[in-house]
């Protein structure tokens, strides 16, 4: 059964050709999540949202592109909305921390490391160090690198599931790269590394 066979039996209430579907792409969609908000339970929190969704509006899917990029879509920007609520979480208990005398943080990467900087690093500590510095670049960036280092899709997919030109898709993974770069650089300089 191919993809489109899948959309339209889900479209016509088959339960069957959507657990075909969700079987399909369930790894793909932890993965792209896991790629965006590097936390595995939130992923695969994220995944089922994502099935619930296209379950639900499966009679809006037009065909205007491959159901795995409609998936990819809803999946990333699902997990692009959890990133946003988290931050405004933060944001809130900030103040609330401020105003309540709460001690503020930092940063959790130079409170850990800020005070040991000849200590060897682990393989954890770099992939935190990683993470940290992909979530710093601007939105387009991140997802565009996201999927195609994690997700290891071609230029041409992620251009669908982004909606954007393929040279942009170029230029944001080229900008991303620099951007990790410059950064991961800068913490070595500092010796957080």
């Amino acid at each position: 059964m191919d993809e489109y066979q899948l959309i339209k039996g889900i479209q016509q209430g088959d339960r069957k050709a959507f657990q075909v579907l969700v079987e399909t792409y369930q790894r793909m969609v932890v993965n792209t999540c896991m790629g965006i908000v590097h936390n595995k339970v939130d992923a695969e929190d994220l995944a089922q949202d994502v099935f619930l969704e296209v379950f639900r509006t499966a009679e809006n899917f037009r065909g205007d592109s491959k159901v795995s990029t409609w998936v990819y879509r809803i999946a990333t920007n699902r997990s692009l909305n959890l990133i946003r609520k988290n931050k405004r979480k933060r944001f809130f208990q900030s103040i609330e921390e401020t105003f309540s005398g709460g001690k503020n943080r930092g940063s959790e990467i130079s409170d850990r490391r800020g005070d040991q900087p000849d200590q060897n690093i682990t393989d954890q500590e770099r992939s935190d160090l990683l993470h940290h510095a992909i979530d710093q670049l601007p939105e387009k960036q991140r997802i565009a690198f996201t999927l195609n280092k994690y997700e290891e899709l071609p230029y041409q997919q992620i251009a669908e599931i982004m909606e954007i030109s393929l040279a942009s898709v170029e230029s944001l993974i080229h900008r991303a790269k620099k951007n990790l770069q410059k950064q991961l650089y800068n913490c070595y300089k500092k010796r957080c590394v």
